[in-house]
């Protein structure tokens, strides 16, 4: 089974060293190079999707296992170490203001790669949508703030996005992959994994949230005026739906005010083109947190139909790096592994026997035994 997931790692300020990262981006095109060689594009992307990999590529490339930076640094390296003409692959968007120009990119890179103008215009809606679910339709806490995109020459994609938490200073890192999920907004992530078990998380992606998201959209359709109504203010004496969220730490308000919250411009925008499910409820645009969360709990306390709040998330990983964990980074021996990796390479393009052979040093190669 294809992995996808999510990990949650620790905010740390600052930047790579110059003579990590630079190194960083050398090893990791040797290492493309070979997965490109043996078993192709889209076995990079997959493995890129995995979350296993690649955090054991990070740590590989020298990075810390826990750090946030774990996922922007090594992406900034792959985007960099990546060739399209040579291997096939090619990076779009990244941290912050970077990541806004992944719509401009994405063409870029499909005319490169002579894609269909189809084609190019599935993978924007794919980078589009990956985002919209993290950022809304599972709420944790985490605003997205890096989304970079990994596309092949056939069309294929992956993409690796992290949200930060600002209030516990965790990130949280997602990862998708074309093919291997049927829609956006039903349970996309196939192995998610992070550190922090929260308590209370609105998962409309949930397969415990289909009636949900069935009302969600139905109630869209219907006049916008009447959740008008049931989202205003009501007398104090009267009950609030914020009451009826789980597990709530802090007592309810006296009434219940969402109307400047809520987008009801984008709203009425959706109820005009009358979505005919919640992929196309969640695609519109101006349609929000806020908006989604109202929605679900409306569904759940009128209609019966509440959405999951279970967090997706289950575990995490342990890895050492840049911070001197299990040890520091072996400058030496990463230069050394990286002119080895490139040799390998490079014999690998002569007969198949020779490149067996070469293989086989590989395997048995140990950089930090010497």
């Amino acid at each position: 089974m294809h992995k996808t997931g999510v990990t949650e790692l620790s905010l740390h300020g600052g930047k790579a060293p110059r003579w990590l990262f630079n190194r960083m981006v050398k090893l990791a095109d040797v290492i493309i190079a070979i997965i490109v060689e043996e078993y192709g594009t889209q076995e990079l992307i997959q493995r890129l999707s995995d979350p296993y990999f690649f955090q054991a590529l990070s740590c590989v490339l020298g990075f810390d296992w826990h750090s946030s930076g774990t996922t922007t640094v090594t992406c900034s390296a792959l985007k960099l170490a990546l060739k399209p003409q040579e291997h096939g692959v090619a990076a779009a968007g990244g941290k912050g203001s970077t990541s806004r120009k992944t719509p401009i990119e994405i063409p870029q890179i499909g005319d490169l790669f002579n894609l269909p103008e189809p084609k190019i215009d599935s993978i924007k809606y794919s980078s589009r949508m990956s985002a919209k679910v993290d950022n809304t339709a599972i709420q944790a806490g985490y605003q997205l703030y890096h989304h970079c995109i990994f596309i092949t020459e056939k069309g294929e994609w992956s993409v690796i996005q992290q949200g930060m938490n600002s209030q516990i200073r965790k990130a949280r890192r997602y990862h998708w992959l074309s093919g291997t999920f049927k829609t956006f907004v039903e349970e996309p992530h196939t192995a998610i994994v992070g550190e922090t078990v929260h308590k209370k998380v609105l998962d409309m992606t949930s397969k415990q949230s289909e009636e949900c998201r069935k009302i969600s959209t139905d109630l869209v359709k219907d006049n916008p005026q009447r959740l008008k109504t049931i989202l205003s203010d009501k007398p104090l004496n009267q009950e609030t739906l914020l009451k009826w969220l789980p597990e709530s730490k802090t007592p309810p308000p006296q009434h219940l005010n969402l109307i400047k919250s809520v987008n009801w411009n984008a709203l009425m925008k959706a109820y005009q083109s009358q979505p005919q499910n919640y992929e196309e409820l969640l695609s519109t645009g101006g349609i929000g947190p806020s908006t989604i969360k109202a929605l679900a709990m409306i569904s759940g306390l009128i209609y019966g139909k509440p959405p999951s709040w279970k967090d997706p998330v289950k575990f995490s990983f342990a890895f050492g790096g840049k911070n001197g964990i299990p040890y520091p980074v072996n400058r030496k021996s990463m230069d050394e592994t990286t002119n080895f990796l490139r040799k390998v390479v490079d014999e690998s393009k002569i007969e198949t026997k020779e490149k067996t052979k070469a293989l086989k040093r590989l395997i048995n190669y140990n950089p930090f035994s010497e």
